[in-house]
This record gives C-alpha cells, sequence and structure tokens, in this order.
C-alpha cells in the first residue's frame, strides 16, 4: 500500500502554518470542555486529525513530529500501510464476536504469536484484554486465585492504571488515589530502584506482612509514569530471587515497556529475568484497544472456566492489527531500529545536558524509552510546551522529567531533527529561567 493521498513526503515535518492551537483547534477544545469528563489530563492543546509515520497533522493542517506516539502506543506509527491493511481486511469479515464465548479463530492465533514472544520458560498461555489496566486487573485477580494468598506488592512510582485494582496497586502520584477510598485492600508497597530489594524482607516482611501470604510482587522493568527509571545491574534479579525464596510471582508490567520500546521484546529481558505472569498493552497493536496477560501455562491452568472472561477483550479487529503489528516489528526489524536510534537520541540529549547542566539534570533509559529529567515540574511543563510550538510532540513522565518514546520506526533524520527542536526549546527556558 502506498502512503494516504493526503500526505506528501517533500512537505518537512513538522510544519505549523496556524497559530497553536488554530482556529479549528480552539473549536475542537469549546466542544470537548463543554461535553467531556474533566477528569481527562490533556497536556497540551493538540487536537490530531491524521497521521502517518510520525507526522501527526491537527485539525488546522499543522504537521507535528510526534515523539510520544501517543503515550508509547503507536509503536509501528501512524497508519502504518500494513496494519491498516490488515485492519481493513479483518473489518471487512468480521468486526466482533466474542472470545469469551466462542472459539474465534484469529483470537487463538494473536495468543499465540504473543506466547512466541514471551520471556518466561515453558509453555505459556495468554488471555487478551481491552487495556493495560484490565490486563493487570487480571494478573492480580489470577496471581491471588493462584496462590490462594491475598496480599500483592507493587512499587512507589509505579502507574499501573485507574481502574480499582489497578490504581490500589499504582503509586506514581497522589491524586490518582485522592477521593476514591477505600481501595482494594491487601496492596503494599515497598521503594522503587534503586533502594535495594533487601527492603522487602528487612521492612515489609518484617513489620507488615508473612511472606508466605504474599500472592504476587508487580514490578515494571522500566518505571514509565514514574519518571523512565531504569533500575541498576542485578536489582531485578535479587527481586526474582526474593520472590523465588516464598513462593511469590513475579509479575512484569510491560504494558509501557514492552512490544519493542526498549529494543528487546520486553525489557526484562535485558535484565535476564523471566517473569511468572506478563502484562502488556499499548503498543501491542499499533493504537488499536487490545491488552494481553502472559502467563506459565500451569498458573493459568489453575482457573476454570467462567474465572475470568471479556467481551470485547481479543476483538477481531485489534487482533488483526496486533498480529499485523508483530509482522512489522519482524520483518523491518525494529527492535535493532529502536536499539541504534535509541542510542543516537540518548547521546544528542546527554550532549544536550553538557550544554545546560543547571536545566538537564540526567538523561537515561533504554532504546526508545528515555526520560530527560529536569530540576522540578514547572520547568520540565514548560519545555514540553515550547517544543510542542515547535511542532515537536514530546509528553512529561513522573514529577520532573519529560518522556521521549518516538514510534519504533523513526529514521535518524527524524531524530536529528527532534534533537534539534527539543535542544532549541530548552535554550529558550533556560534563558527565560536564567539557567542559561
Amino acid at each position: 500500500m502506498q502512503p494516504p493521498q493526503w500526505y506528501d513526503p517533500s512537505r518537512p515535518v513538522p510544519d505549523l502554518v496556524t497559530p497553536i492551537p488554530g482556529p479549528q483547534a480552539k473549536l475542537v477544545l469549546e466542544r470537548d470542555t463543554a461535553v467531556t469528563s474533566p477528569s481527562l489530563p490533556r497536556a497540551y492543546p493538540m487536537a490530531p486529525r491524521r497521521g502517518y509515520g510520525l507526522a501527526l497533522e491537527d485539525v488546522d493542517g499543522n504537521l507535528f513530529l510526534d515523539f510520544n506516539a501517543g503515550i508509547a502506543v503507536n509503536s509501528t506509527g501512524h497508519a502504518h500501510p500494513t496494519v491498516v491493511r490488515a485492519v481493513q481486511e479483518q473489518a471487512a469479515d468480521l468486526l466482533h464476536y466474542s472470545a469469551s464465548d466462542f472459539y474465534l479463530p484469529v483470537y487463538s492465533r494473536m495468543a499465540e504469536a504473543l506466547a512466541a514472544t514471551a520471556p518466561m520458560d515453558g509453555p505459556v498461555r495468554v488471555f487478551l484484554t481491552n487495556s493495560g489496566a484490565e490486563a493487570v486487573e487480571g494478573a492480580l485477580k489470577l496471581a491471588r486465585y493462584a496462590t490462594g494468598r491475598q496480599y500483592a506488592i507493587s512499587f512507589y512510582g509505579a502507574f499501573h492504571g485507574r481502574t480499582y485494582g489497578a490504581v490500589s496497586l499504582t503509586a506514581s502520584k497522589a491524586k490518582y488515589h485522592k477521593g476514591f477510598g477505600p481501595l482494594l485492600p491487601g496492596i503494599l508497597r515497598a521503594p522503587y530502584a534503586p533502594v535495594p530489594v533487601s527492603y522487602l524482607e528487612d521492612v515489609l516482611f518484617r513489620y507488615e506482612v508473612d511472606p508466605t501470604e504474599v500472592a504476587a510482587v508487580f514490578v515494571e522493568p522500566v518505571q514509565g509514569e514514574g519518571g523512565f527509571i531504569v533500575p541498576p545491574p542485578g536489582w531485578l534479579a535479587d527481586l526474582r530471587e526474593v520472590c523465588d525464596r516464598y513462593g511469590i510471582l513475579l509479575v512484569a508490567d510491560e504494558v509501557q515497556s514492552g512490544m519493542g520500546r526498549t529494543g528487546r521484546m520486553w525489557a526484562v529481558e535485558h535484565f535476564g529475568v523471566a517473569p511468572d505472569i506478563l502484562t502488556s498493552a499499548k503498543g501491542i497493536a499499533s493504537g488499536l484497544p487490545l491488552g494481553a496477560i502472559l502467563a506459565r501455562q500451569e498458573l493459568m491452568e489453575t482457573w476454570s472456566a467462567g474465572a475470568h472472561g471479556s467481551t470485547y477483550g481479543g476483538s477481531p479487529v485489534p487482533c488483526a492489527a496486533g498480529l499485523a503489528t508483530l509482522q512489522v516489528i519482524a520483518e523491518e526489524e525494529l527492535l535493532a531500529n529502536a536499539t541504534v536510534r535509541g542510542a543516537a537520541l540518548t547521546a544528542g540529549l546527554r550532549e544536550l545536558a553538557g550544554r545546560y547542566p543547571r536545566m538537564v539534570r540526567d538523561v537515561r533509559g533504554l532504546g526508545l524509552m528515555i526520560g530527560v529529567e529536569f530540576p522540578d515540574g514547572r520547568l520540565a511543563n514548560a519545555v514540553q510546551d515550547a517544543a510542542f510550538h515547535r511542532g515537536l510532540l514530546v509528553l512529561e513522565a513522573g514529577e520532573n522529567a519529560i518522556r521521549m518514546s518516538p514510534p519504533l520506526v523513526v529514521s535518524a533524520a527524524e531524530v536529528a531533527t527532534a534533537l534539534r527542536l527539543f535542544g532549541a526549546a530548552v535554550a529558550d527556558v533556560a534563558s527565560a529561567e536564567g539557567l542559561a
């Protein structure tokens, strides 16, 4: 398939043709403000209309360079021809039939393809969901069901979703909990890396809970919402060892870090650690709603028919997009591209940090999951906004960081453009704040 007719490959990206936001975007914002839930946490006044690759056009015809990929969702870029073709063909055949009650062929094909990528040894079974939060909910249910234990542990800074079980595990911002208590009982928390894993035994297992009552530890191999934090070597291995010592299941939340984002299919592979359960979503279907729970076969086989299900989870069109996404990742060698482009992007950002040491405190990450830390959240938001007004889409993470998570198809030229625009944004904010 050719690029869509609207897309002009000779047009520079970004290319801003109106003030930001433009007149049509202002109309969208006005309508949105009147009718949508104010709980939606909008980052800046971007009203997208269509996209191709890393180019995203808004309703006024402004063209942006997308380096957040819809929060790491559009893994193969916008409207990848292979994904579009798969969606069109599946939609023409069957839009929906519930895999919860019937044997949907594309469901088992998607499950089989995902199981083949699993970072754990032995046979793996798969349950498909609509979202990452739903996958986390299912993983929590499975862990409690399979072990007969009631407690679960997560880490400060973690983001696991906003549904009740998932938000009970989440601990990245207090506002996610405010007004919703009491939350799910039986959830305990520990500090994330670099605080040693020994905290579990020295504190939690000593004062809070007997480890024989803990069903699972939920961990992001690279913490996302917490600020794109990479644990030091050996930290996840130590966590695996503690879990093994007490018969606790290790759940890797790869909703944001998985599907090639870090240069490996799953971020946990960088650390040589095999989880018992893995959750995925975001980049799994290039933008369509799909998530997954991957678990060791003996765990998944503990629950029986009706113990868990989903009307829409693993619906045909998202599954077709998921299979096409896996195909593109393999055929276009996107794991290698994420590694190479990520290294170039990281090097450029670290050079920028060297020029503005009072502005950029740290640059960290794996592959195309890169965090840029600033002294405080106000400065991070100012840089995010300055980048937006230059046509570069990035997004904050944690209290004072900006995430760089472009589609895995990003080119060397696009990395260079992003570094130039981001550098200009940092320079302007540094100058305005007297931090140049």
